[in-house]
């Protein structure tokens, strides 16, 4: 009974429930993009045939746009992945018709023909695989793709769909395409890191490099990591670890006062509060270097606001901010009101063994 209950739970969903805002934007992106694409193959081909009864878009769009839109972390929808991959199976298609074989051994052999181009290529892209499929199916003996359908639709089409998931992945707070780690990854929680290249072997060697990237391990083995450090270390919030009441600047306070005030207190940084109380960002010691002009502000020296966190943010997010934030400090904010300050130096020594009582 423990098997078959075993088996048919295997059988389920292998996915959590995609928030109802991801799903949202994935799917209007995937519609906007597609239509868009449409558009522009239209416009390329002299806006002929009519743009709704023939769109001149294939059916392995479809794939290729779900993976854009929907996954654009995956490695298998990144622009090379898409592009190449797509255009290199429309080749091998085209290539195995001119051997003249019935359709299905074409179909068969056309299919693996792309898969071997796509890896040597390392451009898997799992829509490649129906982009051969459905140039063999299309032809007629009357009527054989050339070789130029390689390149419009299917090199064009991808482009553009490669094009417009840039921007609306970018305009909606995902990041595509994914950038990959060239430096070794940081792990404060256990002060080490991890070069690329293991990650990237460690993923090959598992056979899991198709489906997740090294930029995408490395935040996985940082968010456990930072997990785990912040079960074991308890409940602890930014208000336990900030310096409360931290020295603060008024906007208006001139360039010599603030040289002074850094002289005297050996600070890296310091927030401006505004005359309401309300946080107005930051001012670095470095913003000073090389100026001598007194009428200079701490309102024109500070920097953007930047990341700030509330007072009840957990560990395990002030450790992902300390390692992804530039900024050297993280302002505790409670609404508007800046309440404390949190270091590089309080984290290390939060994570040294100091823990705040």
């Amino acid at each position: 009974m423990d098997r078959l209950r075993h088996l048919l739970h295997s059988l389920g969903p292998a996915m959590p429930h995609p928030r109802a805002m991801e799903a949202l934007r994935a799917g209007l992106g995937a519609a906007v993009g597609l239509a868009l694409t449409a558009l522009a193959l239209w416009l390329v081909n002299g806006s002929q045939p009519a743009l709704m009864a023939h769109p001149l878009l294939i059916a392995p769009f479809g794939a290729s746009t779900y993976l854009i839109f929907a996954v654009p972390n995956s490695p298998l929808a990144q622009p090379w992945s898409a592009v190449m991959g797509n255009t290199a199976s429309a080749l091998a298609g085209i290539a195995l018709l001119q051997t003249g074989l019935p359709v299905l051994p074409t179909a068969a052999l056309a299919v693996g023909l792309a898969v071997l181009a796509m890896a040597s290529l390392r451009a898997m892209h799992p829509p490649g695989g129906a982009v051969a499929l459905a140039t063999v199916l299309a032809a007629t003996p009357d009527h054989l793709p050339g070789w130029g359908f390689a390149l419009f639709p299917v090199a064009l089409g991808t482009l553009a769909l490669v094009a417009l998931g840039v921007i609306w992945n970018h305009a909606t707070g995902r990041v595509y395409p994914f950038r990959q780690p060239a430096a070794p990854v940081p792990l404060p929680q256990s002060n080490t890191s991890l070069p690329a290249t293991l990650l990237a072997s460690t993923l090959s060697r598992l056979r899991l490099e198709a489906n997740l990237g090294v930029a995408d391990l490395a935040r996985l083995i940082e968010a456990a990591e930072s997990e785990a450090l912040a079960r074991k270390l308890g409940p602890i919030t930014a208000a336990s670890v900030m310096t409360r009441g931290p020295v603060a600047v008024p906007p208006e306070m001139a360039l010599p006062a603030l040289a002074a005030l850094f002289r005297q207190h050996g600070f890296k940084n310091l927030p401006l509060r505004r005359a309401d109380g309300s946080f107005g960002g930051l001012v670095s010691q470095l913003a000073l270097v090389g100026l001598a002009d007194p009428k200079l502000t701490a309102a024109d020296l500070a920097e953007p606001l930047g990341v700030t966190v509330a007072p009840e943010t957990a560990l395990a997010e002030l450790l992902r901010l300390t390692v992804e934030a530039e900024q050297q400090v993280l302002p505790v904010l409670d609404g508007q009101r800046l309440v404390g300050l949190i270091t590089r130096s309080d984290m290390i020594a939060l994570l040294s063994g100091h823990r705040p009582h």
